[in-house]
């Protein structure tokens, strides 16, 4: 595992999958979950056997992040910008998470590249990651005044900034 991402395995099991992912949330959010699954768990006394029914009648999403006018659902894949739709490729929406979940934090290329794409960094992955970060960039800043989310660190990659 690296940092906040999770890296799978198409032979693990759900359970080493589930376990990784908890990783991924924080405190509030694992009790959220752990309270929304067990829940939905019923017995069935008289075989022993254990099965889930689903409610899908949920409050809300439990992976929420909501920094002044933007708001993305990781459950969703949805990411809103003064409460506008703002479509994203899934590379563009997996770069603005990692940032997200790490702000401030200066991404290398290599990492980036490494996290994103799961492959080694090579001559080309400079540009595309500074082509995906560049559009990423664009569709963020729906108005003139929205702040500039993503900064570039000369030399070495970017990093996520609240305003």
């Amino acid at each position: 595992m690296h940092g906040k991402l999770a890296v799978f395995d198409i032979s693990e099991t759900g359970i080493q999958i589930g376990e990784k992912l908890a990783h991924l949330l924080d405190e509030r959010q694992r009790k959220e979950l752990a309270q929304y699954l067990l829940a939905d768990m019923v017995s069935i006394a008289d075989t022993g056997i254990r099965s889930a029914k689903h409610n899908w009648k949920q409050d809300g999403p439990l992976t929420e992040i909501q920094e002044g006018d933007l708001y993305i659902c990781l459950e969703y894949r949805l990411v809103l910008v003064r409460e506008q739709e703002i479509y994203l490729t899934v590379k563009e929406f997996d770069i603005l998470v990692l940032f997200l979940m790490n702000p401030k934090r200066v991404f290398t290329y290599e990492l980036i590249m490494d996290l994103v794409w799961n492959e080694d960094y090579t001559y080309y992955s400079r540009k595309a990651i500074n082509n995906h970060v560049c559009n990423l960039r664009k569709k963020l800043k729906i108005n003139q005044s929205d702040p500039d989310y993503i900064k570039s660190v000369t030399g070495i990659g970017y990093k996520f900034v609240l305003p």
